[in-house]
């Protein structure tokens, strides 16, 4: 079966979740203008991405700094053949399983030669493998574009200007950049769901295990570097879809927008606002740190205007738009302070 027959547990976690799904499903319907639908899109591809990482960090027990470069991975593969083969779902096929070979060889080669070596030693390895790779992208660009980038075209029925209904749900035209929104969705929706049955399989359970008494797990027989390894494996499949999802959406995939080591530290802080180990703490996460990351400055505008229409100039300068990183950056620090366990965590203890 598909469905893990592990759901939220709780009201409150429960109606959450429907939520934020609910939210997603219908964006392009309830939501106008680009920037929302882009938000949405956004939310999708970090949910599945935090939620692959998820899987080393929450449920094995390992720090990996090289996450993003299997996310690039798969950006770039998708990426170099719709550019080297021309827009077709044949190349996108070619594509995505190029990148998936690549990025299971090199987690599987990281997690065997890494992995017996202490934590904070493999979270070095990786982030200098992880460096290495964004180094090499950006040098190499007669294939990748180097820090341009590669811009290229999606199939037809992707296309923004593809129209399939001029007059659908609540008025709403469908067009190309609706299908590629729920292509992106649905794709979303079976890989979390397909991601949810492996940790919730014995296979996530021994994953547990280990995370929480290794030389136990040692000791009643369970080979810990093979299922740490696999973890990796498994995460690096999974961060390479994203990968993938996101450059079809972008139409576009350079250094900054998948290799970024800030976009391994937004994953890191979406895992622990959602809650480490719990994996629909990816989607509560990135539900919450992209909308805050995309409408926090301007909300901080709209009460820096209030307050100071309010002749408070003082309190005002505390809410200038310039400082929305510093107030970002608060949000987190409290977010932790009162959620150690993560917004999910929290939910499901309050309900036991």
């Amino acid at each position: 079966m598909l469905l893990s027959g592990n759901p939220p547990r709780g009201k409150l976690l429960t109606a959450l979740i429907v939520l934020i799904v609910a939210a997603l499903a219908f964006a392009p319907f309830i939501l106008q203008g680009s920037k929302p639908l882009n938000v949405a899109a956004t939310i999708c591809v970090f949910a599945l991405l935090v939620a692959s990482y998820d899987v080393l960090l929450g449920y094995a027990g390992i720090v990996s700094f090289a996450h993003t470069m299997f996310f690039g991975i798969g950006a770039y593969g998708v990426a170099i053949a719709l550019y080297g083969l021309g827009p077709s779902w044949t190349s996108i096929l070619i594509g995505l399983l190029a990148a998936l070979l690549v990025a299971g060889v090199l987690a599987l080669a990281i997690g065997l030669f890494s992995l017996r070596v202490q934590t904070i030693f493999f979270a070095m390895v990786t982030l200098a493998v992880a460096s290495a790779f964004a180094v090499g992208a950006s040098q190499l660009s007669w294939l990748t574009g180097g820090e341009d980038g590669r811009t290229f075209s999606t199939p037809a029925l992707l296309r923004p200007g593809y129209r399939l209904v001029e007059n659908g749900p609540f008025g709403v035209e469908i067009n190309g950049r609706t299908l590629t929104y729920y292509l992106v969705f649905f794709g979303v929706v079976f890989l979390f769901l397909l991601l949810l049955r492996i940790v919730e399989s014995p296979f996530g359970r021994v994953l547990q295990a280990i995370r929480e008494n290794p030389f136990r797990s040692e000791a009643l027989g369970y080979r810990i570097v093979v299922h740490r390894t696999a973890a990796v494996v498994i995460g690096a499949l999974f961060a390479a879809c994203a990968g993938a999802l996101n450059a079809i959406w972008l139409r576009y995939t350079g250094p900054d927008t998948t290799l970024s080591f800030s976009i391994m530290l937004d994953i890191l802080v979406m895992v622990v606002i959602g809650g480490m180990g719990t994996l629909y703490g990816a989607i509560v996460g990135a539900a919450v740190f992209v909308v805050a990351q995309n409408y926090l400055q301007a909300l901080m505008g709209v009460a820096f205007k209030a307050i100071n229409a309010a002749g408070l100039p003082f309190l005002a300068g505390f809410f200038n738009p310039d400082r929305w990183l510093l107030w970002l950056g608060l949000l987190f620090i409290l977010s932790v302070y009162f959620f150690p366990t993560g917004i999910v965590g929290k939910l499901r203890a309050e309900t036991k």
